[in-house]
């Protein structure tokens, strides 16, 4: 816990921003399953100059004016902020020199989009104090997550959402699991993309949300026109392999945004039943489910060494014996706390990686950026995603 940095009394409520709903007023509002894209509801005004958005577990938040200083925690929010332009806007995120570098192996793929997010605060046990030294105009983070931190309480979470800025976030859709007992009445489960049309309501950027949702939708479909009949994929395994003797284990069809990449894929998980997503497996149990493909979660980061990986499965007595190893399919993987972007990117990547003969091949790779595909191979077009993101469309 840092200490006090304010040194005096709490600071008032900020003038330009106005928080509603059930986290303030300690009751459950009405309508926290209204979609914010149904035309009624999107930027709803509800006084002048002021619009309002509802997404679980806050209830209806209202706004005087977009956010422009954005805390985050976990990366699929900060996404959501890079998606629509204001990614370097965020002044705070989990281990933001780790994911600073494993976002920006993705940029070079999109024209004039630069991302900066070194030397932000680390936030994934804020410091209630640093939240009133950064003074943000939204937290863009789950309050029921917050409060589910040791160092938090309810009264805390409602005290910053009081007198700072507003909670906007949901992250218990991750894997759909339950949030703390005092926020399971108010919470639901959304998927990434219908998430990040709240968020994007929040910033009052629908036109940018509405072209993104377009490129992801048009994706989908030709991921779902041309996917190979179920007994024709492949089985599959995705673990972080940093220690190929102590893997945590993830399972593909589990339901929530950890998946959105691999779930329309609909890939065979070699894992048997009795594996929970998040468990550690050894290799024995690897080789006993000895998939076809073998996913290195986390493959893409720099700092991640895919080659000796590689390397020390094809030299392990029972590593070397895996059909992914001996086929030469050990492929990496991103981010499961993806945003938008990298949810596009990752849906191709792992087209190609599965159904090489369909989407074309996925090219070898060992280090550095996402690989440059062939313009007549591309999934979907860059220069139209960077045009969104800087504006420029």
């Amino acid at each position: 816990m840092e200490t006090n940095e304010t040194g005096g009394e709490l600071p008032t409520r900020r003038d330009t921003l106005k928080y509603g709903g059930a986290l303030a007023t300690g009751t459950a509002l009405a309508g926290c399953s209204e979609l914010v894209g149904q035309s009624d509801e999107r930027g709803a005004q509800s006084g002048e100059g002021t619009y309002s958005v509802t997404m679980a577990p806050m209830g209806e938040v209202s706004f005087d004016s977009p956010p422009e200083s954005i805390f985050t925690r976990l990366t699929h929010h900060a996404g959501m902020a890079f998606a629509l332009g204001r990614g370097n806007d965020v002044n705070a995120m989990h281990a933001p020199e780790y994911y600073d570098k494993l976002w920006n192996q993705f940029t070079p793929r999109l024209p004039g989009v630069t991302l900066d997010w070194t030397g932000l605060y680390s936030s994934w046990e804020p410091s209630k104090e640093k939240l009133y030294d950064l003074e943000s105009d939204v937290h863009l983070a789950d309050p029921a997550s917050v409060n589910a931190l040791d160092s938090w309480n309810a009264e805390d979470v409602e005290e910053i959402g009081g007198t700072v800025s507003p909670w906007f976030g949901n992250t218990f859709s991750d894997r759909h699991d339950q949030p703390p007992s005092n926020w399971a009445d108010r919470y639901e489960y959304y998927g990434l993309w219908e998430m990040f049309e709240k968020v994007a309501a929040v910033f009052q950027e629908e036109e940018r949300y509405e072209a993104l949702a377009e490129i992801h939708t048009s994706l989908l479909d030709t991921i779902e026109t041309n996917l190979p009949a179920k007994e024709e994929r492949p089985t599959v395994v995705m673990a972080g392999m940093s220690d190929i003797e102590s893997m945590y284990a993830y399972t593909l069809d589990t339901p929530g945004f950890l998946t959105a990449h691999v779930r329309p894929l609909g890939p065979i998980g070699a894992l048997g039943d009795n594996i929970s997503s998040g468990d550690v497996i050894d290799m024995e149990v690897l080789l006993e489910a000895d998939p076809d493909v073998l996913f290195s979660l986390g493959g893409m980061h720099p700092e991640t060494d895919l080659a000796g990986i590689r390397s020390s499965l094809r030299n392990h007595s029972a590593g070397s014996r895996l059909s992914a190893v001996q086929n030469d399919r050990v492929y990496p993987q991103g981010a499961r706390y993806q945003g938008p972007i990298l949810n596009l990117f990752q849906l191709e990547m792992t087209a190609k990686q599965l159904y090489p003969d369909v989407f074309g091949e996925w090219p070898t790779y060992t280090e550095g950026p996402y690989p440059e595909i062939p313009a007549d191979e591309q999934l979907f077009d860059r220069q139209a995603v960077a045009d969104i993101i800087t504006g420029d469309r």
